[in-house]
């Protein structure tokens, strides 16, 4: 709420110690070659590629899978094609870590430890946390620490190849160009909405295309299933939370009931940051101007919309709401905190600026009254009574339930839960009322008489199945999927037919006929337009770069046909609108930087190629494709 005044020093902390201890985490994850434990025996130690006379085991490719799997960064059913690269990658880090130790990279133990504090300090506060947590990631302090050596050395080798990155004065021009230059069009859509009635698909042609094609229409196996709901609402209607219990957790937990001394505060700030001494002394002349027209009984709220340069308070009059100590700067604190109520300040100086202040009420620090909380206790006591026993009773009609899969049915009129039948399920399907990833893929997974975990359904139930039968896969009948295939040959011949239409638009344009005319004739209208840049979007359309050729054609040129989500277009440019110049040096620097991000990821493939491709030259890598094709082929569902 007032953010433009809170201390700087203390948001600069917080987000260095977020950076670090992601940077502490990442290490843990991906550069320690032995973390994750789990798994054993020859098949688990399998080698997958020697580097540098290292190897690389099935054990620390499947680690890092694992810990993808778990943050969710790809899907399951893309994993197959995921670890072939996440393979190659891991290659590629060895690789670099083997040239970085035969070049001589070395980090120095004063460099560790200096690194090691950092990490230390930001992330685990104190050593004994620090060593407390590797070990419990299955490794030794020493093993920790030889692999941060190692990526240390590593990125220094990187940092060499990055040196030198130079971008010329044309490179920065030819960039501004790019992104800033823009281009006006008119341009006719073709499509599927355009072509109306055109388009017609037979009864004959739905079913020949599906005989042609009846082995690509498979239904696949589905699940027919009794879900049993614990409902909260149900549940809380059988629980009480005598006062007894109430007054026990209130003195129990009298310090949340604690309010610190707090003001209810308005200002109007008139910033100088960046200001010359000259330029400052005439804000605080009209600092001086305005509280004076506050002592004279101005309205003070609307004083500040008018005049407030504190972005965050100035439309609400200045309002900035509850202050505690500590939440502001050391000057402002100060005066908030001395005023009495409705009582104006005279002008406090901050580094942001100069304030006038004013405080609508003060309360002292006090213990609110268990009257005044009871009602929030009960609240909060009563949740916590219902989810565990939420909890407890699908445990217990789940766990009866896979005794005896039959007694869907008495389990459910037992622990009063609500019964679902849910028919024919598909992997994917949800359950008729139910959208519940977690839930979906439950119940895909179960066999006849199978009982899924309870899962969480939204913030207010509990859910888990009984599989009553499984339908294996089957080719799909006609009635199944007639509405696809007529949609598909739909989408078909409409791509068919714009491409033809906008064909012949094209060529009736570069013969020189009227654009307007022309949509008339195709019965299509004449888009136009905002100008865009390369960058940018086509309004209607979609990424101006579908349309880049026109950014290189004088007026009148005609682009196109070009394809476009299933659409086809003809553009006419109307105008080339060349770069604001004037502009450039505002861009230089961010221009520098994104050029030089791009040659730096650039230079860095060719890097480490070039590593790789020498190091398998020499025999120094060998990679065993057949462990990773069969690694691969075991994630394939």
């Amino acid at each position: 709420m007032f953010d433009l005044f809170r201390s700087r020093d203390k948001a600069v902390r917080i987000l260095l110690g977020v950076l670090l201890g992601l940077v502490a985490l990442s290490m843990l994850v991906y550069l320690i070659p032995n973390y994750g434990g789990g798994g054993s025996g020859s098949g688990y130690d399998q080698v997958v590629a020697e580097i540098g006379g290292q190897d690389l085991t099935l054990r620390e490719v499947d680690v890092q899978i694992q810990a993808m799997r778990r943050n969710r960064q790809i899907p399951n059913e893309l994993l197959h094609v995921y670890v072939p690269q996440a393979i190659d990658q891991m290659i590629t880090e060895r690789a670099m870590a083997y040239e970085a130790n035969r070049l001589g990279y070395r980090v120095s133990d004063a460099e560790l430890a200096n690194t090691l504090q950092v990490v230390i300090n930001s992330q685990f506060h104190d050593v004994a946390l620090y060593k407390q947590y590797v070990e419990q990631q299955g490794m030794t302090v020493p093993e920790f620490e030889a692999s941060m050596r190692e990526s240390m050395a590593t990125q220094r080798l990187r940092q060499v190849a990055m040196e030198a990155i130079v971008v010329t004065p044309k490179e920065i021009e030819e960039e501004y160009n790019r992104e800033n230059a823009k281009v006006k069009i008119e341009y006719l859509l073709f499509s599927e909405a355009t072509l109306g009635s055109q388009i017609k698909v037979s009864d004959e042609e739905l079913h020949a295309y599906y005989d042609q094609h009846k082995a690509a229409y498979q239904t696949p196996p589905q699940r027919n299933a009794t879900v049993l709901v614990v409902d909260q609402a149900k549940v809380g209607g059988t629980v009480t939370v005598p006062d007894a219990q109430l007054l026990a957790y209130y003195n129990a937990n009298i310090d949340q009931y604690r309010t610190p001394e707090r003001v209810d505060a308005r200002h109007i700030l008139l910033t100088t940051t960046g200001k010359s001494k000259a330029e400052a002394d005439k804000i605080h002349q009209q600092a001086e101007d305005l509280l004076k027209q506050l002592q004279g009984g101005a309205d003070f709220a609307e004083l500040a919309k008018k005049y407030s340069q504190d972005p965050g308070s100035a439309a609400n009059g200045g309002e900035l709401g509850w202050i505690v100590r500590g939440q502001t700067v050391k000057p402002f604190e100060d005066a908030a905190f001395s005023l009495k109520t409705k009582q104006l300040s005279g002008i406090v100086t901050t580094e942001y600026g100069y304030h006038i202040l004013q405080v609508m009420d003060h309360q002292q620090a006090q213990v609110k009254p268990f009257s005044e909380v009871k009602n929030d206790i009960a609240t909060a006591l009563k949740k916590q009574v219902v989810n565990q026993k939420m909890q407890d009773i699908a445990n217990n009609a789940q766990a009866e339930l896979v005794a005896a899969p039959q007694t869907a049915a008495q389990v459910a009129a037992k622990y009063g839960l609500t019964a679902i039948q849910a028919q024919k399920l598909g992997p994917a399907d949800p359950v008729p009322g139910m959208v519940s990833p977690q839930l979906t893929s439950a119940i895909a997974g179960l066999q006849a008489n199978g009982v899924s975990q309870p899962v969480a359904i939204g913030n207010d139930k509990l859910a888990f199945a009984v599989c009553t039968s499984v339908i294996a896969p089957h080719p799909a009948d006609f009635g199944d999927v007639v509405n696809g295939i007529r949609r598909q040959l739909t989408t078909q011949k409409a791509l068919a037919l714009a491409a033809e239409d906008a064909t012949k638009a094209g060529k009736e344009l570069r013969d020189g006929k009227d654009i307007r005319a022309v949509a008339k004739e195709f019965k299509v209208e004449v888009k136009t337009p905002e100008p865009f840049a390369m960058i940018g979007a086509v309004e209607g359309l979609g990424p101006a770069s579908l349309l880049s050729a026109a950014f290189t054609q004088p007026a009148g040129a005609i682009v196109g046909p070009v394809s476009a989500n299933n659409q086809a277009v003809v553009a006419k440019v109307v105008e080339q609108v060349p770069a604001d110049m004037t502009k450039l040096a505002a861009q230089r620097d961010s221009i520098i930087a994104e050029i030089k991000n791009r040659k730096q990821q650039q230079r860095m493939s060719l890097f480490e190629d070039a590593i790789r491709s020498r190091l398998e030259q020499e025999g120094k890598i060998k990679i065993h494709k057949d462990v990773i094709q069969r690694l691969a082929a075991s994630y394939q569902s």
